[in-house]
C-alpha cells in the first residue's frame, strides 16, 4: 500500500527538480528527504529517480507514477486545507467596551489575535454609558462599574477599585482635602449621569460614606475625564487600571488615599450575551481578552 506522505515527497522532488529545493519547500533537511525517497523506492522495488551530481530526473516508472497520482494528491491536500479552514473559528464578534479600553489594551495584541485567528472580524462599540447589549447586537462586553442583568453569563476579573486623584498643579493651587467633608469645597470632575446626582459613595476607615461634591466638569468619556484631571481642572474618581501609569510618572497624585470606591459586583468583567454553547469566535476572543486583561490588571485588584 502506498504511503501518501512518501508519495507527496516524491511528487515535490519531481516538481522542484532537486532535493535541496524540495526540502526547502517541505521544511525538512535535504538528507532526510533523500533517505525517505530511497526507502520509498525500496518499498516499490523500482528506481523512481535518476540522480547525478548535476542532474535529477524521473525514471520511466517514476514519470508514470507522477502522472498517475500528482493531480489526485493535489485534490486530497486541497480538501484537507479546506477542512482545516472550516474547522478554524470564523465570523464576526461585536464587542462593547469602555472608551478607555485602548489606553491599556495594546493594538499589537489585536495583531497577535488576528495572526492566530485570521478568519475572525472584531467590531468594537466604545461607550462609557450603559449599552443595551441585546438591542445593539453585542456578543461580548467589557464592563467596569456598570451593573449587569442576571440574564447574562459574567466572568469577573477583579473588583472595581477607583481612587481620588488630582494633578500636582491643581494641588499646588488648592491644598489637598484632609477629610471627606472638605471635598465639597473643591472642584470635582465626574462622569455624566442621567440622574444628575452629585455625590460619591466611598469606602474608608469608617466604612461606606456618601459625600456631596461640586461637579465643576462632567463628561461621558473616562479618558477625557483622566486628561481633564491631569490638566489641573480638579479632583476625579478614576479607575486604578487607568491612573496607575500616570501616578508612576507623577502626572497624578492620590487624594485622600485611605478612601476608595470598590465593588466586587461592579468590577472589571466580561459579559456574554449568547447562551451556551458560546459561538467559537466569541469564545476564543473572550479567552484572549481575559488572558491579556489579566496581564494589565493591578495585582492588588485581582481576585
Amino acid at each position: 500500500m502506498l504511503d501518501l506522505n512518501d508519495l507527496a515527497m516524491f511528487v515535490q522532488v519531481v516538481r522542484a527538480g532537486s532535493f535541496s529545493e524540495a526540502a526547502r519547500r517541505l521544511g525538512m533537511p535535504a538528507n532526510t528527504l533523500s533517505r525517505r525517497i530511497d526507502q520509498f523506492e525500496g518499498q516499490l522495488g523500482t528506481r523512481l529517480l535518476h540522480r547525478s551530481t548535476r542532474k535529477l530526473a524521473p525514471s520511466a516508472e517514476g514519470q508514470a507514477l507522477f502522472e498517475r497520482y500528482a493531480s489526485a494528491l493535489d485534490q486530497i491536500f486541497e480538501i484537507e486545507r479546506h477542512h482545516a479552514d472550516v474547522q478554524a473559528p470564523s465570523g464576526s464578534v461585536r464587542v462593547a467596551a469602555m472608551l478607555g479600553l485602548f489606553e491599556f489594551f495594546r493594538m499589537e495584541w489585536l495583531a497577535e489575535f488576528y495572526t492566530r485567528y485570521p478568519h475572525i472580524r472584531i467590531d468594537f462599540l466604545l461607550d462609557d454609558t450603559p449599552t443595551d447589549l441585546i438591542a445593539e447586537r453585542i456578543d461580548l462586553a467589557v464592563r467596569i462599574g456598570i451593573e449587569t442583568g442576571s440574564g447574562f453569563k459574567v466572568r469577573r476579573l477583579g473588583p472595581n477599585a477607583m481612587f481620588l486623584a488630582a494633578s500636582p498643579a491643581y494641588l499646588k493651587r488648592r491644598p489637598a482635602p484632609r477629610t471627606l467633608r472638605e471635598l465639597a469645597e473643591h472642584d470635582c470632575l465626574t462622569i455624566s449621569n442621567r440622574q444628575g446626582r452629585n455625590t460619591w459613595r466611598l469606602q474608608g476607615p469608617r466604612g461606606s460614606q456618601e459625600v456631596p461634591i461640586n461637579s465643576r466638569f462632567a463628561v461621558n468619556d473616562m479618558r477625557v475625564l483622566t486628561h481633564a484631571c491631569m490638566a489641573g481642572l480638579g479632583i476625579a474618581l478614576l479607575p486604578q487600571l487607568m491612573i496607575e501609569p500616570f501616578i508612576a510618572m507623577e502626572q497624578l497624585v492620590r487624594v485622600l488615599p485611605s478612601y476608595r470606591r470598590a465593588s466586587t459586583e461592579l468590577g472589571l468583567q466580561l459579559v456574554y450575551t449568547s447562551r451556551p454553547p458560546v459561538p467559537p469566535p466569541v469564545a476564543v476572543f473572550a479567552d484572549f481578552l481575559w488572558e491579556k486583561l489579566c496581564e494589565v490588571m493591578p495585582s492588588s485588584s485581582r481576585k
